[in-house]
């Protein structure tokens, strides 16, 4: 019995089954068949599923005598299905990369649920990928299963058959099949949905939702679309029949009117002498299928309501057309504020750029303006140590405004005085960005600084990765790095990947990262008080969980449930856990308290890096900032080849790690119980990729920058670069000092 059975219906979809299939039989879990179903198409897809079928024992053939529709052909599929669990997948659409491993997994850790929802996103024909909406829906939260009654919200998900996993002995057991017409997933998805006696989510896009240019079937205009209705009868006599379920009645009518609306307002999709047909009918719905009682507060949905009953057509399109126009006055009204301040601004920016550069003025931002931080941060400072002469601005919001040091004049994004200072700086310096709108004055120097070393694929590499590039505008991009006159870069491997997937003609300064001077400079009384600060326990080992950014996944959704991990442990460990800064926090710092501590909203990660132990990561640039301290490190790759399909990466981490690597929960508590974490066997691993990795980051990366941009001074001239051996990093404070550290300091001078 194989794990998945995957049923393709094909219609008329030779353009892109060969896609569909490839995504199936691509995937990285192999347990499973492929039940592939000609339904009578006319074009090449019988020959594409055939063709198929020789290369891949997985794939099992169906050919329809006839033209049945989606509906009947997902049955067709079903009465030959073997494996544990079924999903559809249309013919037109796709798996994402690693798709079948993450949901056999979660299925295995919620304890085989009857219904498994996973997430999807939109592909356009111009590749760009838009995740679902309301992703939000399927994070997990509460117990691992769950019935609807517990998380009705998850009702405003799609209603299609294609988003689910289902396990096949509960489709059996309740004799579930597809109807034939349109709209056929919704007697299918809302039954399926009430009756199942235990549902998980996975929050995850396991499908790509191809858009078509033309041609789709609910976009063409056809009298089928009058199916909706015979549809909803289905999923009232069904309710009907079971009047366990009968609580349900008022969400199920009010999803009806949404979807009967949105059918009948949808541009192109009624033929015109089908229109006042359908308004009659979706009031008669309307009076055969509202529960009784009340009727609901006033409101859109109210009249709405109520013109359907009564079979008001012109007055609900007059309405409707009002309410769109009042909706588009008041977005014009907002709009017409906004051109003309950007208009005015843009020309109060034409005007500063007439005049001189202002040679003692350098302007600083990080992170798209999220405080004073990492590169430009430790610049900054060590400008001022330096070059007094020179004055400094940072460009940053007012919540951010916290983070600047005394002295620091604060540029609000978007005002006339950082309009002002983008158009007279001598000096511009960012990790990122800066605007679009920016135009590079003769004489005015940029320095990019970056802000990690890669390890995923950045820049022009990610052409033909659009669900990582997103909306990306490559020609916008490379007028950005034209800009750039110098490009600061931590080591070898970095200046060789920037100078290719940035092109142009910028200097390299391989310097080093100045963020990181900090860990050569800080002493054991400020890894001490850094860690009073943090709530970290005297004489306990204080790790930080500091995991990436994936572009396959839409919020930060945990891949650790560190309060387990925590009590597994026992006292003696406290994780700090600080997401990826694409993602919002929920709560201050110091939020939840005890073993794991949230410092999320902690300014600095460099001051938690000193804080911690031992760093726990999966693939985050932080892990070659953290390597300079030569503490231990540990790499949780769960889910390694499916963010390396998605993303793209320079090499393979997991084959040549700073330090252990661990693919399960299990493995990672072990590892620490164990202390396989820190244990000496892998300092020549830490060493090599600190050798690799670090080389220039001696504490003097910063002074190397200044001197060299801002002071003109020759590169022969800078200070010298400290070898690893020489260097004394700020120790841990809550673990023994490892052989290889304890002999560093025996022989460094008093």
């Amino acid at each position: 019995m194989p794990r998945f059975s995957v049923i393709v219906p094909a219609y008329q979809v030779q353009p892109y089954l060969h896609d569909c299939l490839r995504s199936v039989l691509t995937q990285d879990f192999t347990d499973f068949e492929l039940i592939a179903v000609d339904d009578r198409s006319p074009d090449a897809c019988g020959s594409i599923i055939d063709d198929a079928a020789t290369r891949d024992p997985r794939v099992r053939p169906v050919h329809l005598k006839d033209n049945v529709g989606l509906g009947p052909a997902r049955n067709a599929g079903m009465e030959r299905a073997a494996g544990e669990y079924v999903l559809f997948l249309d013919g037109d659409d796709t798996l994402a990369p690693g798709a079948l491993r993450a949901m056999a997994e979660r299925l295995a850790a919620a304890g085989e649920p009857e219904v498994l929802l996973f997430d999807y996103a939109r592909v356009y024909w111009t590749g760009r990928a838009v995740r679902n909406v309301r992703a939000e829906l399927l994070r997990q939260s509460g117990p691992a299963t769950f019935r609807l009654d517990d998380r009705p919200e998850l009702l405003r998900l799609l209603m299609v058959a294609w988003n689910k996993a289902y396990r096949r002995d509960f489709l059996e057991r309740e004799g579930f099949t597809f109807p034939p017409g349109y709209y056929e997933d919704t007697p299918w998805t809302y039954p399926v949905l009430l009756t199942a006696r235990s549902l998980a989510v996975l929050d995850r896009v396991c499908v790509h939702y191809r858009q078509r240019r033309r041609g789709g079937i609910l976009r063409t205009a056809s009298r089928r679309h009058l199916d909706v209705f015979d549809q909803y009868d289905r999923v009232f006599r069904f309710l009907d029949s079971r009047p366990d379920l009968s609580h349900w009645r008022p969400a199920l009518f009010q999803r009806m009117l949404d979807h009967l609306a949105a059918v009948f307002t949808a541009p192109g999709r009624l033929p015109r002498g089908a229109r006042a047909e359908f308004f009659r009918r979706a009031g008669a719905h309307h009076r055969r299928y509202r529960p009784g009682g009340a009727a609901g507060p006033p409101g859109r949905a109210w009249w709405r309501g109520l013109l359907l009953r009564i079979g008001a057509r012109r007055v609900f399109q007059f309405l409707r057309g009002a309410d769109r126009m009042r909706r588009r006055a008041g977005e014009l009204g907002v709009a017409a504020y906004a051109g003309l301040r950007s208009a005015a601004l843009r020309g109060y920016y034409r005007l500063q750029r007439l005049l001189p550069l202002d040679r003692r003025l350098a302007v600083f931002a990080a992170y798209w303006h999220k405080g004073y931080a990492c590169n430009p941060a430790a610049i900054e400072a060590k400008l001022r140590e330096l070059a007094p002469h020179i004055r400094t601005a940072w460009i940053t919001g007012r919540e951010y405004a916290h983070t600047l040091p005394p002295g620091v004049r604060r540029l609000h994004p978007g005002s006339p005085a950082y309009w002002a200072a983008l158009a007279r700086a001598g000096y511009l310096v960012n990790n990122v960005n800066f605007t679009p709108r920016l135009r590079k004055r003769p004489g005015q120097i940029h320095l990019q600084t970056h802000h990690g070393t890669p390890l995923k694929h950045m820049g022009l590499d990610l052409l033909d990765r659009p669900a990582a590039a997103r909306s990306t505008d490559f020609g916008e991009l490379l007028e950005r790095v034209d800009r750039w006159d110098y490009s600061l870069s931590a080591n070898r491997h970095s200046t060789l990947v920037w100078e290719r997937v940035y092109p142009s003609g910028y200097a390299t300064l391989e310097y080093g990262f100045p963020r990181n001077d900090i860990f050569q400079r800080a002493t054991p009384e400020d890894v001490a008080r850094l860690r009073e600060r943090l709530g970290v326990p005297e004489g306990t080992t204080a790790v930080l969980y500091a995991p990436t950014h994936r572009d396959y996944q839409r919020g930060y959704l945990p891949r650790l449930d560190l309060e387990r991990v925590a009590r597994a442990l026992g006292p003696g460990f406290t994780f700090l856990v600080r997401p990826h800064y694409f993602y919002s926090v929920a709560g201050p710092e110091g939020a939840g308290g005890g073993r794991v501590v949230d410092v999320s909203v902690h300014p600095s990660v460099e001051e938690l890096c000193l804080a911690a132990d031992a760093l726990l990561t999966d693939y985050s640039s932080i892990m070659f900032d953290y390597a300079n301290l030569d503490r231990p490190i540990v790499i949780h790759a769960d889910d390694w080849d499916a963010y390396r399909a998605a993303r793209g990466t320079y090499f393979d981490i997991t084959t040549a790690p700073p330090g252990p690597v661990t693919r399960s929960e299990d493995e990672l508590i072990d590892v620490f119980a164990t202390a396989a974490w820190c244990d000496p066997r892998h300092d020549a691993r830490r060493a090599g990729f600190r050798s690799r990795y670090c080389p220039h980051d001696d504490g003097r990366a910063a002074e190397r920058v200044v001197r060299r941009v801002f002071l003109g001074e020759r590169s022969e001239a800078l200070p010298p670069v400290v070898p690893l051996a020489d260097r004394r990093p700020a120790p841990a404070a809550g673990r023994p000092a490892t052989a290889q550290a304890q002999a560093a300091q025996a022989q460094a001078p008093p």
